[in-house]
């Protein structure tokens, strides 16, 4: 559900394979042009959590004191082309993160990833480890960094890249920029109330809450838990009270057919799973939970007089 988008789920980008082109991972510095790059912010900072708790803050200049970075290349589906960064391996900039923890095995961990603007990616340390994942911290062809996505927007400080010519699939191999926070945690210890209850494992409503977890999370909430890039969409009203069922199934699957937007058309979902999905948005109905609830809430907020007419 990125490039920040307002998606029912990861955007979904069809790869020009006349575009492609092999991963190259190099140690040295890149040399030629490096005194026409723009400087990369030393003091952004990256903060390390576990469970709810904090546990440390980092600037770039701390992480590059441990850690050595990397020029890698490779296809960016994002960008549409090949892409070079200057990076640091994402196994050592977590082995600086939780340095001193008790973590066992990162591969066997669940993470979360959070942007700036809310962007909430949890993934799998089997997924995170596997090689090739890297903590891009400086754009090696536009000083500055390129802007990024439909909006525009600027990566930087730090934006999660992979290398290897098999992880261009958004939905298998997320992306987030303007990275803010690594945290060690269960998805159900971190989002709670996005659990539908005691309903079988097998049920429409349990896979639906599984679609939900693996893709939409990262941009929707559900009870206020989860992504802030896309709408909430259980309170203070669940999306199936206020919009047809029908109108919401045609909208995750082409919502360029309603509006221009960011949202990408969902064909990877079959019918099965939109009922899926709708099963869950509709089981979830009379559980709302919502922690920033006020006895005004659904009416209008007042205008600010200085906002612009």
């Amino acid at each position: 559900m990125r490039p920040r988008i307002a998606a029912i789920s990861l955007a979904f980008f069809v790869l020009a394979p006349a575009c492609e082109r092999s991963a190259r991972v190099h140690t040295a510095a890149d040399g030629a042009h490096a005194s026409e790059r723009a400087p990369p912010a030393l003091h952004a900072t990256l903060a390390f959590r576990m469970e709810g708790q904090p546990l440390r803050t980092l600037t770039l200049e701390e992480l590059t004191d441990h850690i050595v970075p990397r020029s890698i290349e490779g296809f960016d589906p994002y960008y549409q082309r090949s892409k070079r960064f200057r990076a640091l391996p994402i196994e050592a900039v977590l082995r600086e993160g939780f340095r001193g923890e008790s973590v066992g095995v990162f591969g066997s961990l669940h993470f979360v990833l959070r942007a700036q603007d809310g962007y909430t990616v949890p993934i799998d340390g089997s997924r995170l480890l596997e090689g090739g994942a890297h903590l891009a911290f400086e754009d090696l062809e536009v000083p500055g960094w390129e802007p990024i996505g439909p909006r525009r927007s600027n990566p930087g400080p730090f934006y999660l890249v992979w290398s290897e010519a098999t992880q261009r699939d958004l939905e298998t191999h997320p992306r987030p920029w303007q990275l803010a926070s690594i945290e060690i945690a269960s998805f159900a210890s971190v989002f709670p109330h996005t659990v539908p209850g005691d309903v079988a494992a097998s049920s429409p409503t349990m896979n639906g809450f599984h679609i939900f977890a693996r893709e939409c999370v990262r941009c929707h909430a559900i009870n206020r838990e989860g992504g802030r890039i896309g709408p909430e969409l259980n309170v203070p009203q669940n999306i199936t009270e206020y919009r047809p069922i029908a109108q919401i199934r045609a909208y995750i699957r082409n919502p360029l057919q309603f509006r221009y937007g960011a949202m990408p058309a969902h064909p990877h979902l079959s019918e099965a799973n939109l009922d899926e999905l709708i099963a869950y948005f509709t089981a979830m109905r009379p559980l709302k939970y919502d922690p920033d609830a006020s006895p005004d809430a659904g009416q209008p907020a007042p205008r600010d007089a200085s906002a612009p007419h």
